[in-house]
């Protein structure tokens, strides 16, 4: 019974995952519909119809004690402040990429992020790299300059995509806070920001807000909660699988992204890019061979150390 039970709680998790991950990958159809918004205006909408809404799911969670620690840890808004900027600027570049072509360089950066996350973690944490993990990251990286020598540049967008989703990732892992109300203190802190912003932007560029049509302004709208249902997808997928299943269930992501950007985008893969993205699927699926491998000697060992 007990095992049934357990089954059907992880059965949900994979669901849960699996949703938040695919909601991710669609990403590009919801941002081609607001595209004749500037994309700076796009982030700032983003932002601050996140704010309310996750606001109102701390509210309705009962979830508050966590003010009771910055006012105890006050470094925690730096902390958080630093976190929302990288989110800041990870949005906003996926969403220039997306209105400007790059949904490949966009896909290409969301591949490289595990591994760039493994690289800081020894970098950063001093976590300790396994010798298929110190490989991995090295075929990736090859195939990453590669690519950037027969293009003649490096690609910026993919490289910065992955290193502020890394950066972010790596804060908030050190962070004592919940998704939910990490993105709450987050939007929070940047808010202010996007306010400006938008305010500025509405006297240089005019405001799509105003003078598009409702439907646009129901889409700009409509970010809050397109920002915020595949976190809480994603945060109750997390509770429910192992770590291991959830960070192979990631990929969902840059393989739709990869998919859209070139059947219905009909971007091209060139011979650089092809070889690069050839290249850092091998280095994941070297990482992946090497958890998979891992995971069946600690299931050997346990089951004889029972028997």
């Amino acid at each position: 019974m007990d095992q049934a039970i357990e089954s059907r709680h992880a059965g949900r998790g994979v669901a849960c995952a699996c949703a938040a991950y695919m909601l991710w990958g669609l990403y590009p159809l919801y941002f081609k519909l607001v595209q004749q918004v500037p994309a700076g205006q796009i982030l700032a909408h983003r932002v601050i119809w996140s704010l309310p809404l996750a606001l109102c799911i701390v509210g309705l969670q009962g979830h508050w004690r966590w003010i009771r620690q910055l006012r105890q840890r006050p470094l925690l808004l730096g902390h958080f402040g630093a976190a929302g900027g990288l989110l800041a600027c990870n949005w906003g570049l996926n969403i220039w990429a997306v209105n400007h072509g790059h949904v490949l360089d966009a896909s290409l950066g969301y591949f490289l992020n595990p591994l760039l996350t493994i690289a800081l973690a020894g970098a950063v944490l001093h976590e300790p790299l396994r010798r298929a993990q110190r490989m991995a990251v090295a075929v990736a990286a090859a195939g990453v300059v590669g690519m950037g020598i027969a293009l003649g540049s490096a690609p910026w967008i993919a490289l910065m995509l992955a290193a502020t989703f890394a950066g972010y990732g790596l804060l908030r892992k050190t962070a004592p806070f919940g998704p939910v109300e990490g993105l709450a203190l987050e939007t929070a802190l940047i808010a202010p920001f996007a306010c400006a912003y938008l305010a500025w932007a509405t006297r240089s560029q005019g405001n799509p807000f105003v003078e598009s049509s409702w439907s646009v302004r129901w889409l700009l709208a409509a970010a809050g909660p397109v920002t915020a249902a595949p976190l809480l997808l994603f945060a109750a997928g997390a509770r429910r699988i192992p770590l291991n299943l959830l960070g192979l269930l990631q990929y969902i992501t840059p393989s739709m992204l990869l998919g859209l950007g070139v059947v219905m985008y009909g971007e091209a893969v060139d011979p650089a890019r092809a070889i690069a993205f050839a290249l850092v699927w091998l280095g994941i699926l070297i990482y992946l061979g090497d958890g998979a491998l891992r995971l069946r000697r600690s299931r050997r060992a346990d089951a004889a150390s029972s028997a």
